[in-house]
């Protein structure tokens, strides 16, 4: 591969770390380091940060028509190299690469389309005194924003930050994850193309305790948009509150899929295959605790059990794997330990939950059967705490109130999946969810106009369309007397 260390990418010039060293990373499939990343850290963010300081006044006042264009222009070198993208999100994050193509890079393109797009539709309000005085808020960028995506969706959730930021017409230090950077790397290339002014967006590779840290603690950065677990969200949360920085923290999810008895069985079994083990379950929106009226329960079990079973999981470059590889070595042995633990608190597991040994390249690559696990009450380990993998637990439910109560019965709120052909069935329970999302009858099917985000310990802040360019403006009140 042509591009074995990668570099950061600083007031528009790609560049080695400060320290000159660098971290190992990982393909997925083999288990083996094909690339190497800059181990970069506070020295290297205050250049990133000094680089959007200069770059600010330019950026900020350069007009929407020019912001529009050139970050349509990034959509469109993504879009001409998008099966490089896809290969290279697939490699590096252990996905199928259908899905990549298919999902991940078209999402990353559309994210820029879009914002370049909202900018100009943005408005803001004005209120009148009668008789007396107009009122006008003006929506004005924050400055130097700090961006820090997880290593799911690398691409996707990377440039739905970015782009908000940028189109508002701040200036961004962003940093992906240490474990999924190459198409963080790329997307630095296509800003160059794009012609991106030095500066606008600078991207800093490296750990999260080192470079993310000095993202968060730096006094220039103004808000922090951040995707990821929930314990790290609360130590950006104690850092960034007393510096008084705007916060939109996207955290963790167990996510409740209510199936009634009255759904379209064949429809709701399908997405709800999707749903449990798409990218091998490793979707904060997955639905990972699936509660089902009692009267369709055995049915739905044992048909959930039989396309589980005949999911593929290989090699994540063939077009006959369903899934591909987990992240890293570090994530399947916390992803096992917990069907292990589902054994201890009296669940049965009905397939899979081991490790696949795989032949060849392969062998070294962290795989694993994904699993449905059976008999657990709500209030265990298995069915509270976040998995972030191929794992789904079933129970069955008599009541709407019943399903209504399992499905808030955890700290996390983040999305919930409804099945029932009943509408007002459904407008009830919808309403009652503790959560930022309710699917009716889907799963994963996304507006980008919508709000985005998670109740409880999901997060704080909303994402998607105006509410993103909200985040990143300051609003401020103009009074006129007349």
């Amino acid at each position: 591969m042509a591009d074995k260390y990668l570099k950061n990418y600083i007031n528009g010039a790609l560049i080695p770390a400060e320290s000159g060293e660098y971290l190992d990373n990982y393909n997925p499939s083999t288990g083996k380091v094909y690339s190497y990343i800059p181990d970069s850290d506070e020295t290297d963010i205050k250049n990133a940060v000094d680089a959007a300081e200069k770059a600010f006044p330019i950026w900020s006042k350069m007009g929407l028509e020019k912001r529009f264009r050139i970050l349509n222009r990034i959509a469109d070198v993504i879009e001409q190299n998008m099966d490089e993208f896809a290969k290279a999100e697939s490699r590096d994050n252990g996905k199928p690469l259908s899905m990549a193509r298919n999902v991940d890079i078209p999402r990353a393109q559309a994210n820029f389309r879009f914002f370049a797009t909202a900018i100009l539709h943005f408005s803001s309000e004005s209120h009148h005194m009668e008789g007396e005085a107009i009122n006008f808020t003006l929506r004005q960028p924050l400055g130097i924003v700090g961006c820090i995506s997880p290593w799911n969706l690398p691409l996707y959730l990377f440039t739905w930050k970015i782009a908000p930021a940028l189109a508002a017409g701040n200036c961004v230090v962003a940093k992906p994850s240490e474990m999924t950077p190459m198409t963080a790397f790329m997307l630095a290339k296509a800003c160059k193309e794009a012609g991106l002014p030095p500066g606008v967006l600078n991207i800093v590779h490296g750990l999260g305790g080192k470079a993310g840290q000095a993202i968060i603690e730096h006094p220039k950065v103004k808000a922090i948009s951040f995707t990821g677990g929930t314990e790290t969200g609360k130590k950006i949360a104690q850092i960034a509150a007393p510096m008084f920085k705007k916060l939109s923290l996207e955290l963790g999810g167990k996510n409740p899929n209510i199936i009634f008895e009255d759904c379209d069985f064949d429809q709701m079994m399908v997405d709800t295959l999707r749903s449990s083990f798409s990218n091998s379950g490793q979707i904060c929106l997955c639905g990972s605790r699936i509660y089902v009226q009692r009267s369709i329960y055995e049915k739905f079990r044992d048909e959930l059990v039989k396309r589980t079973q005949f999911l593929k999981v290989g090699d994540p470059f063939s077009s006959i794997s369903d899934l591909g590889a987990l992240v890293s070595q570090q994530h399947l042995d916390k992803v096992l330990s917990y069907v292990n633990l589902a054994e201890v608190e009296g669940g049965t597991v009905l397939c899979g939950g081991t490790k696949i040994e795989m032949d060849g390249e392969l062998e070294g690559g962290y795989y694993m059967r994904p699993a449905v696990i059976e008999g657990l009450p709500n209030n265990c380990r298995t069915n509270q705490e976040e998995i972030f993998g191929p794992v789904v637990t079933i129970q069955p439910f008599d009541t709407e109130e019943e399903s209504i109560e399992l499905a808030n019965g955890t700290q996390f709120g983040l999305s919930s999946t409804v099945w029932t052909q009943d509408i007002s069935k459904a407008n009830r329970v919808a309403e009652k969810l503790q959560a930022g999302i309710v699917w009716i009858n889907c799963w994963l099917l996304r507006d980008l106009r919508t709000p985005f985000g998670g109740a409880k310990s999901s997060g704080v802040g909303r994402e998607g369309g105006l509410e993103a360019l909200r985040f990143f403006t300051e609003p401020k009140n103009v009074c006129i007397k007349y």
